[in-house]
């Protein structure tokens, strides 16, 4: 009896390492991610921040941090289009298709410059404190929520503004705990989840009460990126220390799952078709990556591959409607700025 047991156990490793071997070799010739085309930006100088696309123009817009420019890129021709010099730390883009808009933040001046989209002229600027980051769009009712304050403001809060984005006016502002990070909108505009990286919580925000309704904590320091999966009421928290990606419950803030990540992480993204969380990192570190994480059900996610992108690539940005994902790349020794587009696999 104890022969056959010995006999069964080898067989089912046997097994095992074979299908592990086999998982290994599909994401080698079929990746979660195929690399479609790399689209050369000239002339754009250091880090890479925030991107947002013109779905139906085809146009993505890439924030140029260190550069002071916004770089404007054409998908469909693949190529780069223009820019769109004279900014301070531009962070944070919103794209408006109703309104014709687009609205960029910037960080060393406080302001966010509006747009006209189709000829790129610059319509109206709106004041706000230090340290405008990320921009969150509400389309149901045309406004804006922008991250800003903190220690960039010489405070020790910091405040989320809401802004007309018809009117191009700042109309409200909600104090939050430290400098914002992250701001995630629900599908209905109700609720705002805000990620504080020096506090390591999540706050909530009640949209129309324009208030902090609950507070959770982060069990690994500094959350910055995240995204969210509305219909499995998941929230994906990007961490540094140490780098992680948790999986949370958006309804109580607890914590469901935790899998490590890559050093320099600075994008997180949820592609519901495939319910894959993408994880992009890089910047401060000689090569960049893309973890893909699958979620077999709202509690339990696997890591299935590891992309490698280019040095110092951290931002990414997924669309949804375009099926595609781009991965920022800073300029290095060897290769001028770009984008890098990437086609999800089933």
């Amino acid at each position: 009896m104890r022969k056959v047991l010995d006999i069964s156990a080898t067989a089912i490793l046997v097994l095992a390492i074979v299908a592990i071997a086999a998982a290994y070799a599909q994401e080698q010739t079929n990746p979660p991610l195929r690399l479609l085309q790399t689209i050369s930006m000239p002339g754009v100088k250091g880090r890479l921040d925030h991107l947002d696309v013109d779905v139906q123009g085809q146009r993505l817009f890439v924030s140029g941090l260190e550069n002071g420019s916004v770089e404007v890129v054409d998908l469909q021709a693949g190529k780069w289009l223009r820019r769109i010099s004279g900014f301070k730390k531009p962070q944070g883009i919103a794209y408006v298709a109703a309104l014709n808009k687009f609205f960029v933040a910037s960080g060393d001046d406080g302001m966010v410059r509006v747009f006209r989209a189709d000829t790129f002229a610059l319509l109206d600027s709106i004041q706000l404190e230090l340290g405008p980051n990320r921009v969150a769009s509400d389309p149901h009712r045309n406004l804006l929520y922008v991250g800003y304050g903190g220690k960039d403001a010489g405070k020790d809060y910091g405040e989320v503004g809401i802004v007309d984005a018809a009117k191009d006016q700042k109309v409200a502002a909600v104090p939050v705990a430290a400098h914002p990070a992250e701001l995630l909108l629900n599908r209905s505009g109700a609720t705002l989840f805000v990620l504080i990286p020096a506090a390591n919580e999540v706050q909530v925000i009640d949209t129309k009460k324009r208030q902090v309704v609950a507070t959770w904590h982060v069990s690994s320091q500094r959350p910055g990126d995240a995204a969210f999966d509305e219909s499995a009421k998941r929230l994906f928290l990007g961490t540094h220390v140490p780098p992680q990606m948790i999986a949370m419950d958006s309804a109580t803030g607890n914590e469901v799952a935790s899998l490590p990540t890559m050093d320099g992480m600075d994008g997180v993204y949820f592609d519901s078709q495939r319910s894959r969380v993408y994880v992009s990192g890089g910047r401060d570190v000689d090569v960049g990556f893309v973890y893909i994480y699958q979620q077999a059900e709202p509690d339990h996610y696997t890591q299935i591959a590891t992309i490698s992108t280019k040095p110092g690539a951290g931002t990414s940005f997924w669309s949804p409607e375009l099926d595609r994902y781009y991965v920022a790349a800073p300029a290095n020794n060897q290769d001028a700025a770009a984008i890098l587009v990437y086609q999800p696999r089933p």
